[in-house]
């Protein structure tokens, strides 16, 4: 008998796999993950006890990242400080998700004036920098995560509504999608059963890409003093102490931004990865 073919997403894992970069970046983010999730067992001490006598001490055996401007353990926060940048990236990029795609979705299926109304509020946004937008946004709620997140996912909703309409645009007039209309489906279900399912591999994609864009934007709005607030633990906020201290003290700054790209990095390239491997063009 011949074997049944792979699904799509059994071709797609098997080409992920065949791609080391992917596997770096999706190893790397599986362990930040888990630092994330068991952080209150993996850190040596309290993120936030401070210690008089250990002010701005260089790593040693007690302190294996050195402490900080109060004597609190760097490796301690930036341990706990991976639960404020994962939460960022993962909270902020659904909220655009949420926002973005049934928008974009829309507007790329039902066309007309709303497509053209959305189109150009969308360019409007898209003229504004991610960043700015989301410092602006953030100033405007309040200093805090929360806030910070909802800035993070708002700024980059139009990017989720640009994909998706040009998706949608070019999933609606494949045959198949014209065969669902020739026998009588209403447009909600060719919309939901027929045309969602075929553009999800570029909005996963993309999705990966924007978490790691996020966790950037949420170093640099806690930097800026609009994200998470001290005296919880957050990579941006440590680099802005950290650079009073630069010239005697540069244990602070290396190792939460070492964080910063090392996870960055790994988002990048388990996003290119998962381009490729769900690119049915690729091999």
């Amino acid at each position: 008998m011949t074997p049944a073919p792979a699904s799509p997403w059994r071709r797609a894992l098997r080409k992920l796999a065949r791609r080391k970069g992917a596997l770096f970046g999706a190893t790397v983010v599986l362990a930040f993950v888990l630092m994330a999730l068991f952080a209150p067992w993996i850190a040596p001490q309290d993120p936030i006890a401070t210690s008089w006598g250990a002010i701005r001490k260089a790593p040693s055996a007690e302190h294996w990242f050195g402490t900080d401007e109060i004597g609190r353990d760097v490796l301690s926060r930036v341990i706990f400080g991976t639960q404020a940048s994962l939460l960022a990236g993962v909270v902020s990029v659904s909220i655009s998700l949420l926002l973005g795609v049934p928008i974009g979705l829309a507007a790329g299926f039902l066309g007309g004036a709303f497509d053209a109304l959305v189109s150009r509020i969308t360019d409007a946004f898209l003229a504004c920098p991610f960043l700015i937008l989301a410092i602006a946004m953030a100033a405007f709620l309040g200093p805090s995560l929360t806030n910070a997140m909802i800035a993070i996912g708002v700024s980059a909703t139009p990017v989720f509504v640009r994909l998706t309409r040009g998706q949608v645009l070019n999933v609606k007039v494949e045959d198949y999608v014209e065969a669902a209309r020739a026998v009588g489906n209403p447009p909600w279900r060719i919309a939901l059963r027929h045309v969602l399912p075929n553009i999800t591999a570029p909005l996963i994609v993309q999705a990966t890409l924007a978490i790691a864009a996020a966790v950037i934007a949420e170093a640099s709005l806690s930097f800026l003093g609009l994200g998470q607030q001290p005296p919880a633990p957050s990579w941006g906020s440590m680099l802005n102490t950290a650079k009073n201290y630069i010239d005697n003290a540069p244990w602070m700054a290396v190792w939460p931004g070492l964080a910063i790209f090392l996870l960055v990095l790994a988002f990048n390239l388990l996003g290119d990865g998962l381009r490729d491997a769900l690119d049915p063009r690729q091999s």
